[in-house]
């Protein structure tokens, strides 16, 4: 028994090392900065200052990957993360959405900031900038609401 246990532990100890070399790809997409949320809808600079704090690394094309995730598996499931919250809304992109599209991404904006499922727990917990105050997260709720209404 404790022959299988020390073999399925250097088993694991090698599977580790191995999945080293395999690293993920921390470029970011070129983007025009002319299609960013920013350069087309105004904001007061605090909330501009918030929103990337608390929202870019996943919801733009400027992610900054930190140390960590040189390591894996944490790299594979991080990039996971950054490429699924581009996919759904990205900030750098914005420019390039339909009117009904923004109209949509502002109205989910709202919820998902208000019922606090963004940004999530564990960018939090790496991310203390991207921890909103209840102040900040009715900043937020409110300016994309009134993005939602004017379109």
């Amino acid at each position: 028994m404790k022959k299988k246990l020390k073999i399925a532990g250097l088993v694991a100890l090698a599977a580790l090392i191995i999945i080293q070399f395999f690293p993920i790809d921390t470029t970011n997409p070129v983007s025009d900065p002319s299609q960013d949320i920013f350069a087309n809808y105004e904001a007061e600079d605090a909330l501009v200052i918030k929103v990337k704090e608390a929202c870019y690394d996943c919801h733009s094309n400027n992610t900054e990957y930190p140390w960590y995730t040189r390591l894996q598996p944490v790299g594979w499931w991080l990039k996971g993360h950054v490429n699924e919250g581009r996919k759904h809304l990205n900030f750098s992109e914005f420019a390039n959405y339909s009117e009904k599209k923004a109209k949509h991404k502002f109205e989910e904006a709202v919820e998902y900031t208000e019922k606090g499922w963004m940004p999530i727990s564990s960018f939090k917990v790496t991310h203390p900038e991207a921890r909103l105050t209840d102040l900040e997260r009715s900043a937020m709720v409110d300016w994309f609401k009134e993005q939602y209404e004017k379109i």
